[in-house]
């Protein structure tokens, strides 16, 4: 089923080269293990075994936006360990960076989690300190063993305009330290908090909150920041539920060269299932056809599943 929506994908978008998609989507059988509001426990949890199919899912892409996911959970996993303490306007920063796709929210939520800021450049004595405390976050990742994380860099803020000071050189000359993941590694991060597993069952619950969203054409009309209809949430039907990355809440840039969304949905009459798919190129970025095309062939797909 994968290989044919691929195929009718490059069908109707001609100029979507082979190596410019990658693609997880993960299927669950009944009895669901997931957004059960954490009735599993993490070992009960990883017992069940999910059908997949994968596409270049461990091939390493830029990832934009879907980086957020990420610093979501390492944020949850500080405060739940007392690595750093919460406040209102850390509270406000972690739901702008998820909710409004906020890059200036981002930011902040780095720097306390990495105990860093951005600024001039910095001699070479701390600025050495300073990039092995922004490596704190690829080392917590990498702490959990899980295959699909060995290859990820996660320790880049996102930007609007353009990256400065001992920012731009951490990214390096040809930005070789620039943010990388894979599809299968976004797809097991997102498994892990639909499952409820994610740091704590109290955590994954406000995770899912914030990740929710709402495919209601009255209240998309009302709320600017949502343009669903660009992403996965464009190939769904109306009454589907849907969580899904920051990436899609934002309108494209003229300057992107991608085009990313992972989501978990669920739809009346059909199982649950979780969907990660990143393009590259600046055509596919500018289009807002693929991603809701893809999503729409899988609903297709999993309505002759049971």
């Amino acid at each position: 089923m994968g290989d044919r929506i691929l195929e009718k994908t490059w069908a109707q978008f001609p100029g979507l080269a082979r190596n410019q998609i990658a693609l997880t989507w993960i299927l669950y059988d009944p009895p669901f293990p997931v957004n059960t509001g954490g009735a599993l426990s993490t070992a009960e949890f990883w017992k069940h075994q999910v059908r997949g199919f994968s596409y270049r899912g461990v091939e390493r892409i830029y990832p934009a936006h879907v980086v957020k996911l990420f610093y979501l959970v390492a944020v949850y996993e500080w405060l739940d360990k007392n690595m750093i303490e919460t406040g209102p306007d850390l509270e406000r920063a972690i739901r702008d960076m998820i909710v409004r796709d906020s890059n200036d929210a981002t930011s902040l939520v780095v720097d306390v989690l990495t105990g860093t800021t951005s600024g001039p450049e910095l001699p070479p004595g701390p600025f050495e300190t300073w990039k092995f405390q922004r490596h704190i976050v690829n080392r917590y990742f990498q702490s959990l063993g899980w295959p699909e994380f060995e290859s990820i860099n996660v320790n880049q803020k996102t930007w609007s305009d353009g990256v400065y000071g001992r920012d731009r050189a951490f990214l390096g000359e040809m930005m070789e330290n620039r943010n990388m993941l894979t599809t299968n590694a976004t797809a097991r991060l997102l498994h892990s908090i639909v499952g409820g597993v994610a740091v704590s069952s109290q955590a994954t619950q406000a995770m899912m909150n914030l990740i929710h969203r709402t495919l209601n054409p009255d209240d998309l009309e009302t709320d600017p920041n949502h343009s669903y209809t660009s992403f996965l949430g464009g190939g769904l039907p109306t009454d589907a539920r849907l969580w899904s990355c920051p990436s899609s809440l934002v309108p494209k840039a003229s300057n992107s060269q991608v085009s990313h969304d992972c989501a978990y949905i669920e739809i009346k009459d059909k199982q649950p299932y979780l969907l990660v798919v990143f393009t590259e190129g600046k055509a596919q970025s500018q289009s807002s056809a693929i991603l809701p095309f893809i999503s729409g062939q899988v609903v297709e797909a999993m309505g002759t599943l049971n």
